[in-house]
Parts: structure tokens; sequence; C-alpha cells
């Protein structure tokens, strides 16, 4: 019996007894077909992961199986980003939906949440590396805090059960204590007073103490021609393509006029301190201009169309984009049918937007879609300007500064407050005449704000 074990051991089989198999066979890795098909039926009808082998070897005894986080869905027109930061490392505790990385796509960035409280074991993807939808990120074990403590400990080893069985060592005698001490403090002496000589020897001098500066850090010279390259980020690519994409593909032209701001000044300087106490939201002039566009735009709805392939889309309501600059670029967040809100309604969507976007808060719902957009150079001091159309729209009106201004009223010249407004518009869509014309009824209804009751 025993050479036949010998003789199929050497040729290559496991050795089969009591429907076990042979364990030095198992250890060598030496399988027979038949042992294998043995062992795979069992691990079928066995309910354990660790004989199936789903689990990682060296979780077997955490008792917890990571859970791999995979990028999420962003948008519908967005399948990759740039992974800017890791806001947590591995072996840090986060808690159910706290963000742990930021992707910067296009147009928003997008965080990633823990799907559940744990342990993040392992990062899965590098800072500024492209990350597709659906990609692996990163891994966590799930638990609450404290767990990592309360683990089942380890088994004990050979030399750890052999210190436990040992015999403790008899306490030494108060005279062996006492001679111990005395020459511990001897020694101590000793190295004390040895230091302090190579010390006082090695001193170096004054001069010779003082550190280099390092070259990295002399004066920069003026002039020096030195370049600096730094990586476009992708919302900056977007714009850059989106309003090159406009210049390529509208046929656009720019028409001015001017607005005398008096009354619209002395209305907001009469109410925006009752509107503040009341509505907790500044009265602004972009407000004014919203609603004075929306007014306008039902009386030219050529401006508020946009072109799909070789059809005109007219749009029964107005999405307002306003403009609105961050840190990353100019974003342009839409307040939904603005045709239907009062200016107060309208003034409090726009600071909640702003906020947003310069929190870095916004989501793709917040920037999709839009007829209509409106941009505020003025407020840093623009006094002339040609916006460019934000495609597919057929309109895009452009606020600058207002600056006193001496002007003809009734045959008399008088100071007054003057801003100059711009409108590019696409010219496939709007004639001059519809332009201009929408202009100055934007015009008519800031330099008389009571005539957008009447509307």
């Amino acid at each position: 019996m025993l050479s036949r074990r010998i003789i199929a051991i050497a040729r290559g089989r496991a050795v089969v007894v009591n429907n076990r198999t042979s364990a030095i066979a198992l250890t060598r890795g030496w399988y027979a077909p038949e042992a294998a098909q043995s062992h795979a039926r069992k691990a079928k009808f066995h309910s354990s992961n660790l004989l199936q082998g789903t689990r990682r070897p060296e979780y077997w005894f955490t008792g917890f199986v990571p859970e791999t986080v995979k990028v999420p869905q962003m948008a519908e027109s967005i399948s990759e980003g740039t992974l800017k930061s890791w806001l947590k490392q591995p072996g840090e505790f986060v808690n159910a939906d706290e963000e742990v990385a930021t992707i910067e796509t296009d147009k928003i960035d997008v965080s990633v949440n823990a799907p559940t409280a744990g342990k993040i074991t392992e990062l899965l993807a590098a800072e500024e590396d492209t990350v597709t939808v659906g990609q692996d990120l990163f891994r966590i074990e799930p638990g609450e805090a404290g767990e990592s403590e309360s683990k089942p400990a380890e088994p004990k080893s050979d030399q750890t059960k052999h210190e436990e069985t040992t015999p403790a060592p008899p306490e030494p005698s108060k005279e062996d204590v006492r001679k111990k001490d005395d020459s511990s403090v001897q020694e101590s002496k000793e190295k004390k007073v040895a230091k302090e000589t190579k010390k006082h020897e090695q001193a170096p001098s004054k001069e010779a103490s003082k550190p280099k500066e390092p070259e990295s850090l002399a004066p920069r010279v003026a002039f020096s021609r030195n370049e600096t390259r730094v990586k476009m980020n992708r919302m900056r690519l977007r714009i850059a393509e989106r309003l090159k994409e406009s210049q390529n593909a509208a046929a656009s032209l720019t028409t001015f006029n001017e607005i005398d701001m008096s009354s619209l000044m002395e209305f907001r300087k009469k109410y925006k301190e009752e509107i503040l106490k009341e509505h907790d939201v500044k009265l602004g002039y972009m407000s004014a201009f919203a609603k004075a566009s929306t007014l306008a735009l039902k009386e030219i709805p050529s401006a508020n169309a946009s072109i799909d392939g070789s059809e005109i889309v007219y749009h029964d309501y107005v999405d307002l984009s306003v403009a609105v600059a961050t840190p990353k670029g100019l974003v342009t967040p839409v307040v939904r049918n603005a045709e239907s809100m009062s200016m107060i309604e309208i003034e409090k969507e726009i600071a909640a937007l702003g906020k947003k976007a310069r929190d870095g808060k916004l989501t793709i719902e917040d920037m999709a879609g839009g007829t209509f957009t409106i941009s505020n150079g003025g407020v840093f001091g623009s006094l002339y300007g040609t916006p460019i159309i934000n495609l597919p729209q057929a309109a895009v009106l452009g606020m600058h500064s207002i600056k006193e201004r001496a002007v003809v009223v009734n045959g008399q010249i008088v100071i007054r407050p003057v801003m100059v407004i711009a409108l590019t518009y696409d010219h496939r869509l709007l004639d001059g005449r519809e332009a201009v014309t929408f202009l100055v009824k934007v015009r008519d209804y800031l330099e008389d704000p009571r005539k957008m009751l009447l509307a």
C-alpha cells in the first residue's frame, strides 16, 4: 500500500485516503484531475467565501471585505474628468456620505463620497490622473470607528505560548537593586561629562555657524526672461473650445446703446433697505436688467430662439443664463422661468447661484440649458465690451460700469449717471432692426422702471 502511494506521488497524482486528499500532495500542489474536480465540487456547495477564494488573504482574519468605489456617473455629456485631490488617505476613517475625492470636469467639480462608514484601505488612482465613469477609484473597509481595536486577535505563536508557560525568574533582593541603581547613576554621570566635552571641542565659530542662503532664494532679477508653464484645467479648456466654436459658427454682430440710470438708482436707493429687512436679499441692478430683458424678449421672440440644424426653435419661456466669474473661469448658471418671477425672486435666485458658483457647488442641472445670457462686466470696471454669444443661444446682453457724464436733457446740459449696454446677436436669427428694437426696449424699461408694471 505504501509503495503504491510513493509511486503515485512520483507520477504526479494525488493520493486519496478516506475521501480526503493526502496532506503531502495538497501541500506540494500535486493535484490529479480527479482530486481537483472533487475539491471544486466541495467548494461549490460550501458557504464560506474563504474556501471559494473570493476574499483576499490579507482580510481572512479581519471579518470585513473591502468595498471598491467607482467613479460616479457625472452627466450624460461627461464621461471623464481629472482627479484633482484626495481628501482622505489610506488608514483614515470616513463617515457615510463624507467626501473622499474631488474630480474636475469641463463644467463642474464632482465630489466622490463614501458609500458607507469605514476605513480607507487603498487608493486606486493618483492626483491629476484622468479617470473615466465606472473606473475603480478606491477601496473602503466597512465598519464603525474603533472597530479595528476590537477585531479578533491573531493566534498566539509557539514562542508566545512557551513564554507564558515558562515560570517567571525570582525577584532580585534589595541589596542587588541598590547596587544596580548606584552603577546606573555613575554611568549616566560619566556619559553626560563626555558629551559636554565633545560638544565644547566641536563647537563651530560664529562665522562657520551662519547658514548659507540657498541659491533658490536669491533675489529675482527684473527682466530675467523666465517662463512658467501651468497646465490648463478642464473648465478653462472647455471655455476656450466653446468660445472659439461660437466665433466660428455664429454670424456675430454687436449694437450699443446708453441708459440714463438716474431713475433706477433712485428706485434702488429708496427700497433697498426695506427689501433687505423683509426678504434678506440685497437689491442690485441685475434683477432690474433681468426683468427688463424678459419683457423685451416677449416682444422680440427671435432674441430668445436658437438654431437646431435647419430649424429655428422658439422658446415660450426664458431660462436666463447669468455669467459669474469664478477662480477657475466664467460659468453661466441658469435662472429657470425668469419670465414668471418678480425682481425680488430673481435677485434671490441670482444670489443663491452666485454663492454656489464661488463655492464650487454648482451642478450640471444648474448650468444646463439657457435661452438668453446677461453678462455684467461693469462690476470689474468695464466701460465698453462686445460679449460673445453662448451657443446655441441667439444673443447676449452686456452690462458695463456707470459713469457720470454731461448729457443734454430738454435742451440743457446736465450731469447724469450713464451706462453703456451692448447686445451681441447672431445675425442668422436676428436682423439689425430686431436687435436694435430689443436694446431700445430694455433701455426704456430701465430709464423708467414703472413701465415694467404696465408690460
